[in-house]
Parts: C-alpha cells; structure tokens; sequence
C-alpha cells in the first residue's frame, strides 16, 4: 500500500471522526445497525449544538412520536402515563380515588354521580354537589380532567374538598380516603314496558360479559323477556370480552370473529365455546357512529347469525386489533396487529379518508372491501359491507326543524344554557318541591326557563322558544331527575323519550321470537 493509499485511509478516519460516523455509516444505508448508530449520532449532534437547548430525551421522545406518525395509523401510538392510566381504566373499569362521576358546570366542578359502595357515596357525596375547593384550592374555573386528576391518587390516601349543595348555605367539608374503585360497564339495567330489559353496556371491559350477565339475569327473574341492549357511544375495549358476549346469546361453535394479520397467531378465528345462556330471548342492539371496536365484535356477529335486530345509524368502523407493550411501569407501546371480520367475511375497519386510507390499502389491498359489498346473513338476509356495522332499522337520532333554530340561535352560548339548566335544577332540588320520578315540567318552570335562557344572552323569539320548548324542558326534566333522583332514573326518563327505544319496543311488542324479530327488522330495512 502506497503512502497515497495511506492517505487516503487517514482521510477517511478522520472525516468519519469528526462527523460522528456518518460518512462511514453513509455508504452502508442498508444496514439497521448502522442506521441505529447514525440516528443516535443526529440525536447527540442536535442536544449538543442545536440553538434552544434540547435534552436528548426530549429529542428521543420527539423521534418516537415522528416515527409512529409516518405510519399514519390512528392506533399505533406511545401511551405515555396518563394515556397508558386511561386505557387501563377503559378495560378494567378500574381506578383509585374517591368514586364520583363529575362535569364542569356553571363554572364549577359539579358532581352527576356517585357510584355504589364507594368513599364518595358512603361520605354522602350527592348529584349536584359543586365542588368548591380540593385540598384547600379553590377549584373554581378547574377543568374536569384537572378536578379528576387531583381527586385521583393511591389507595388508603386522603383528599380534602368542600362542597355546596342546594339548600345548605355554608360549604360542606368531606375528609375522603381514596379506595380502589370499579366502574361497572353496564349502566341503566331496568324494566321498560313491564317486560322489556334495558342496559347501556357503557364500554367491554374485561368483566362486561359477567356484569351483563349479572344484570340480565337479575332482570329476568323480575319478569323480563327480551332485551334491548344499548351500545350506542360505546367505544368498545377487549376482543376477548366482545367474543365473550357474542358467546351467550349464540349456539356453542358457530364463529364470532376472525381476525387477520402477519404476526404470528394473529390470524385466527373466535368461536363460541359455550351454549347461549339465552337462545331464545328477543334481543335488540342499538348502535351509532360512535360504537367502535369490540362492541362492533358483537354487534356483528349476532346480526351475521340472523340473532338480534339492529337499530340506529351506521358504526365507527374500528376494527382492528392492537398489542399493548409496556416499556417502563407507566408507559407503553400500542401496535396494532390484525383488522377483524365478522363470521361471513364483512370487513369491521372502515379505512378513513386520507394518508391512512392509502396507507392500509396499499399494505393489505387484498383485504379492502369495497363500500357497499353485499353480503348474506347465514339465514340469507342481505347485509352490506364496506367497514363498519350496518343497521337493519336505519334511524338517525336528529334534531327537528324547531330544535335546530334553537341550537343555532345559542351559537356560542350553549355553555352557559347548560349552566342555566343546571343552577335552576339544583336550586329546584334544593326547595324540595320535586317529590316523585314521573314529575311534569310546568308551565310556570318553562317560564323561568325562557327567562334563564335568554339571560345569558341568548336571543330566543317567541317564535323559536315555541318551536323548541317540548325540547327544552325535556332536557330540564333529564338534568333535575339526575340531581333530585340519581342516574338511572334520569337514563329511564330518557329511554322512555327516545325515538330509537321505541322503535325497538314497537318491534318487541309486534314478534314473539327472535326470529320474527329479525325477520320484522329485515324487511323494514
């Protein structure tokens, strides 16, 4: 070798040197390793040099969210604390704190329920109780997720919060020691009609077929025989829970879901592995455009078996399957890992418009499905695919021309016509003068309604306030039997007003099985 060629090589060291190694790692773009070496180099040269000062873990979590936002994959994500708390509360319905569901009210953190058999209830907390102070702090102003956050901590620790309630006229003090809390996913289990079972199944935790059971069970022996099962708004949760569910109201080994991906065991399909536990029971399930991952498991599956009759507007469409990896005790990483598809083939993830669209397209061509694919029911009915799950009743919940007028003249008033139904509701509940669930709301309360409302600024004529009065004070009565009563009672208040509960009542009362039930649906669809 020449004393050129040793030059050369000198050269190459040291610009390898001084550029951290990326010339040497430059010819070999190829390899991971080297690509690994050369991102922690960039990482170091940008802590080191950049103008603002940037630590290198800020700038390796930067890099982690860059990298999972090029998959443009809604699903695939880094749970940081209190996103990785989140999903561990949606899918076990457990949490430490005091017990109380809140919402931001008329300035003020206001209570809407209290949970049974926990430190909020058995202190004596109340719907409609406005938290005026968390540990010495005015919480005047405070966002329900900064209420929350400090009313939440470990179990067998205090918390200290003052409240006012209607009729009191000094704040109340309530010393709590936080306990470890369950939220059971199913809300409402009640009698409509004598002999139609009601419940919101509110999420599919990793209990929600045994607290469905429960409570159907509880039902029936009360004189139940059929059901309407609300999953409207229900974000769905665990795919094992959703097969679960599917399993007691379907024959043991008829399919519930497959599930397709390139991991391995990630292509499968769920069976039911059990008898129904209730084969014969009319069964309704309402779903909308916010019913989304497990519940669409479920929805999909007893319509595919021609088991239930479906009410209400199309699904969410997300149906996929993720893997969650914990990391570090607080944090973990969320991948998805296969799209679901329902016992006859339909596809459940509806891709949206945009990167993501193409990006899955384009990845997995053969498993798009085009909008509008008809498919068959195992009993022959048509069903149509394309993502999502299809009603067979379609019956949007929306506003009349009258209710529109009135929401378009409260504009950007809307927060304060909450405030004003919920401070007359409380000052109401505090007089004592609402004694019984089926109370009317009288003409002189829809007076000071009017008045309320259009003392927040709202300019509502006469004519619009005619248009919308029924509507008004049907909301009034939801929001005073939340505070006077508690929450079912508000839920049966408003299940007995709604347009897509009594259409399911309409069709329960008109068949006296399930399969004329479905066959009824089928042909109104």
């Amino acid at each position: 070798m020449g004393r050129k060629s040793f030059a050369a090589l000198g050269l190459t060291g040291f610009l390898a040197f001084v550029s951290g190694g990326w010339y040497f790692q430059g010819g070999s773009a190829e390899s991971a390793f080297n690509r690994s070496r050369l991102f922690e180099d960039i990482v170091a040269h940008v802590a080191e040099y950049y103008v603002d000062s940037i630590s290198e873990a800020e700038l390796y979590d930067m890099a982690i969210d860059g990298m999972l936002g090029q998959l443009n994959d809604p699903y695939t994500n880094f749970l940081r604390p209190e996103a990785f708390g989140s999903l561990t509360l949606s899918t076990t319905g457990d949490y430490a704190g005091i017990g109380i569901q809140i919402d931001s009210r008329d300035s003020w953190i206001t209570v809407v329920t209290t949970f049974v058999g926990t430190p909020g209830e058995t202190v004596g907390l109340q719907p409609g109780d406005q938290i005026v102070e968390i540990d010495g702090e005015s919480a005047q102003g405070w966002t329900t997720a900064q209420a929350s956050s400090r009313m939440k901590g470990p179990a067998g620790t205090n918390v200290s919060i003052r409240v006012r309630r209607a009729g009191s006229t000094a704040a109340l003090p309530f010393d709590i020691t936080r306990a470890q809390v369950h939220v059971s996913s199913v809300e409402g289990a009640m009698l409509l009609e004598d002999d139609v079972a009601y419940m919101r199944l509110t999420s599919v935790t990793d209990v929600a077929a045994s607290e469905l059971a429960g409570e159907l069970n509880r039902l029936i022996s009360e004189g139940a025989n059929s059901l309407v099962l609300d999953l409207r708004s229900n974000p769905g949760g665990i795919l094992t829970q959703g097969v679960l569910l599917a399993d007691m109201f379907l024959d043991n080994g008829l399919p519930v879901v497959e599930t397709r991906g390139r991991a391995p065991g990630a292509t499968r399909t769920y069976h039911a592995r059990n008898p129904a536990l209730w084969p014969d029971i009319p069964l309704v399930v309402l779903i909308n455009g916010f019913t989304a991952s497990a519940a669409e498991i479920f929805s999909g599956a007893v319509q595919d078996h021609d088991r239930a009759a479906i009410i209400g507007t199309p699904s969410f469409g997300k149906g996929v399957a993720y893997l969650v990896f914990p990391v570090t005790e607080t944090e973990a990483l969320a991948v998805t890992s296969s799209r679901w598809y329902t016992p006859v083939g339909r596809s459940i993830d509806l891709p949206k418009s945009g990167p993501r669209h193409s990006v899955f397209a384009a990845r997995d061509s053969a498993n798009s499905e085009p909008q509008d694919t008809i498919f068959e029911s195992f009993g022959g009915r048509e069903l149509i695919g394309g993502g999502g799950i299809r009603p067979d009743i379609l019956l949007p919940d929306t506003l009349l021309d009258g209710e529109r007028a009135f929401a378009l003249a409260l504009d950007t008033l809307v927060s304060g016509y909450r405030d004003a139904l919920t401070r007359y509701a409380r000052e109401l509940k505090g007089s004592g003068s609402i004694t019984a669930e089926d109370f009317e709301v009288t003409t002189d309360m829809r007076t000071e309604l009017l008045r309320r409302i259009r003392a927040t600024g709202a300019n509502i004529s006469d004519e619009i306030w005619t248009g919308a009065e029924s509507f008004v004070a049907d909301q009034f009565a939801y929001e005073l039997s939340r505070y006077v009563f508690g929450r079912t009672p508000e839920l049966r208040r408003r299940a007995l007003d709604d347009p897509q509960i009594n259409k399911a009542l309409e069709l329960l009362q008109s068949s006296n099985t399930s399969e004329e039930l479905v066959s009824m649906a089928s042909v109104r669809r």
